[in-house]
């Protein structure tokens, strides 16, 4: 499965004339800042515009071949266009920073190598030269923007993962909704993911063949992890763990990255058994991203939260709109990251559908990023927003009484909740924890989504 890791390539730029000594103490000094964000980062020696081009010709050898995400382009001073466009040619496809640092105070004036000279010959040809980058710069005495460079090579790395993921989709179009479904050419073009079919029939014929061993082992363990607010009988809990393990095997073949399941129209109406166990399994044994009812789009938001917050990227969906804020939960199971304590379940029903087993589990609270990415055609969309995630009780009419608590959050929207609502583009969205705005916004801007 993905694994994320930021790798950046670093090379520092300062004219032939300017003081090496500084140049080069600048360079260290901006290198180490950089690796503090704890990413990996291959280099060479500073660049001059030497005549002969004798500092470009060994800085390219020593970065071609290597493998990074990022080509961070630092000017510790002036340094001709050349010179460095000399280098990114040669990555022009590749996401950059155009980084200049600052002068010095020193006896009450300044002095400066003109490193934001050498910047603003170079930020609009990056433009017509048709990179995608970031345009950063140092103010004396001020801290380095780290933050800003560690946001877009976070959004560097996960545009470059993204192209090596795949869902796995048992089944097609629950419901016969229309805001799951996707456009599997453009999907693959633009993001990079591949959504890969496989039957229900198939993990069936799997789970029969399942040894007895092997479920009562991971029986044994959830009874451990989970606290049951009332009893389920084992049998239940075996059937949930021999589809997992089933579904555990056809993912582990296939390389995926998120799974769905056709839940209404599949496991529940044709085999009987919500699949919420099953999904919660996935998730915490397998650490793949989870999502029901066959949201390819809703999959692939968490896996680009995944990449680039590291969170598992828990879905959401919504019941109520107030003035200020905006409920949603599921009806269904979180994943344990996201739950405060340990994981409870109890057995319940909804309507005609029963002997299921609810996770009611208590969600974290506090600052939060909510996501969705949907597409027309091939142009896509990401709508994101920030707010505050607090507790608050209700149910949901329909399941048995006492109706159960609802793994939920009212999150009071830092945008107008009537701004926000004329944006949503599913019942499904993703949450990552913390605010991820910058970094999601740099993630679009490299793979030409449209923020909204």
């Amino acid at each position: 499965m993905s694994s994320t890791t930021l790798k950046a390539a670093f090379v520092g730029f300062g004219e032939i004339n300017s003081p090496k000594e500084i140049i080069e103490s600048k360079c260290r000094n901006a290198l180490k800042e950089v690796r503090s964000l704890g990413i990996d980062i291959i280099t060479t020696d500073p660049v001059t515009d030497d005549p002969d081009g004798v500092d470009v010709r060994r800085a390219l050898k020593d970065l071609k071949g290597k493998d990074f995400d990022l080509l961070i382009i630092c000017l510790a001073g002036w340094i001709p266009s050349h010179a460095v466009i000399a280098i990114t040619t040669e990555f022009k496809h590749m996401p950059m920073i155009l980084w200049g640092l600052a002068g010095d105070m020193k006896n009450g004036h300044i002095v400066t190598t003109a490193a934001q000279a050498g910047t603003t010959a170079l930020r609009k040809v990056f433009g017509d030269l048709g990179y995608r980058f970031r345009y950063i710069y140092n103010i004396i005495g001020k801290p380095s923007p780290l933050e800003k460079i560690g946001n877009f090579a976070a959004a560097a790395c996960a545009a470059k993962a993204m192209e090596d993921t795949r869902i796995g989709m048992m089944g097609f179009r629950d419901m016969g909704l229309y805001n799951t479904l996707y456009e599997g050419i453009s999907l693959k073009s633009k993001i990079g993911t591949e959504v890969d079919f496989f039957e229900m029939l198939e993990m069936l014929q799997i789970s029969e063949k399942v040894e007895n061993k092997e479920v009562e082992q991971l029986l044994k363990k959830v009874k451990a992890k989970w606290s049951f607010e009332r009893p389920v009988e084992d049998a239940f809990l075996e059937k949930g763990i021999a589809y997992f393990l089933a579904i555990k095997k056809i993912a582990e073949r296939n390389g995926y990255d998120a799974i769905s399941l056709k839940d209404v129209d599949g496991m529940k109406k044709l085999l009987h058994f919500p699949p919420a166990v099953i999904f919660m399994l996935l998730s915490e044994e397998m650490n793949v991203c989870t999502i029901p009812e066959n949201d390819v789009m809703g999959a692939v938001t968490q896996l680009i939260v995944r990449q680039v917050t590291g969170q598992c990227g828990a879905y959401l969906e919504f019941y109520e709109f107030f003035e200020k804020s905006v409920l949603l939960g599921v009806p269904d199971y979180v994943p344990a990251e996201v739950v405060e304590g340990k994981v409870k379940v109890t057995p319940a029903a909804f309507g005609g559908i029963s002997g299921g087993l609810l996770n009611i589990s208590t969600m974290k609270t506090g600052r939060l990023t909510v996501i969705r990415l949907s597409n027309t055609g091939d142009q896509y969309t990401m709508h994101i927003s920030t707010g505050e995630g607090r507790l608050r009780a209700w149910e949901e009419a329909g399941w048995t009484q006492p109706a159960p608590q609802l793994p939920s959050l009212e999150i009071f929207l830092d945008a107008s909740v009537e701004d926000f609502t004329q944006k949503i583009s599913g019942q499904h969205y993703i949450i990552a924890y913390g605010d991820h705005v910058q970094s999601l916004y740099d993630f679009c801007y490299l793979k030409n989504i449209k923020v909204v």
